[in-house]
């Protein structure tokens, strides 16, 4: 049996968890997918869930009366597979304290720009990118942190440089972003997973 359990939280395609199944099942990342929780019934993340016999569950927002039973709804799921971390891939939603506070220092996120930079409410996918080119800053690139009760401001992981060059568009921009997300959130998990980050304040050591 693999060592750690992680449950991934989505919303959409889930090329992010397919950079984290593919690590599991190559054997870098000693854990595996134990469930994929997803916010919308008709996300491709499910299908690829499926694919690696992997249990996909939908939790519909609508069907909870606030963003608390929602966020409780997922930590049940999560315990029922003994989750060990807790992995945000396009995951659209806010979750509450409560989820936050069961799985502290235990819950990451990747973020397609350099954090602190272009974070909080409302700053995802081509909104990010967007505003990345109007800044005219020369260079980009994914976060993964960890997650706390603020948007993107948790313990950075790790990072990623991309340049920003004068002809990239959002659309291109993005994907080159993609490209390193699928390369440093695996890295992140597995370093995890070896019980070689430690959290010091707001900054993330690793463990030789």
């Amino acid at each position: 049996m693999k060592d750690y359990k992680i449950g991934v939280l989505v919303s959409g395609g889930g090329t992010d968890l397919q950079s984290i199944i593919d690590a599991c099942e190559s054997g870098q990342i000693p854990g595996e997918v134990a469930v994929v929780i997803s916010s919308k019934k008709d996300a491709f993340a499910l299908e690829r869930a499926k694919k690696h016999n992997i249990q996909g569950v939908f939790i519909d927002r609508k069907q909870c009366k606030n963003i608390n039973e929602y966020s409780e709804k997922i930590l049940a799921e999560l315990k029922k597979r003994n989750a060990h971390l807790v992995c945000l891939a396009g995951f659209l939603l806010k979750i509450a304290p409560v989820l936050i506070k069961e799985y502290k220092n235990r819950i990451m996120n990747i973020h397609p720009a350099l954090l602190p930079s272009f974070g909080g409410e409302g700053m995802y996918g081509h909104h990010v990118h967007e505003a990345v080119i109007a800044s005219g800053v020369k260079f980009t690139g994914p976060t993964v942190h960890f997650v706390d009760e603020e948007y993107d401001r948790g313990p950075i992981v790790m990072q990623a440089i991309v340049p920003v060059l004068d002809n990239d568009s959002a659309d291109s921009l993005g994907k080159k972003v993609l490209e390193q997300e699928h390369i440093i959130y695996p890295q992140s998990v597995k370093l995890f997973c070896e019980n070689k980050l430690e959290i010091v304040g707001r900054r993330v050591k690793v463990r030789k």
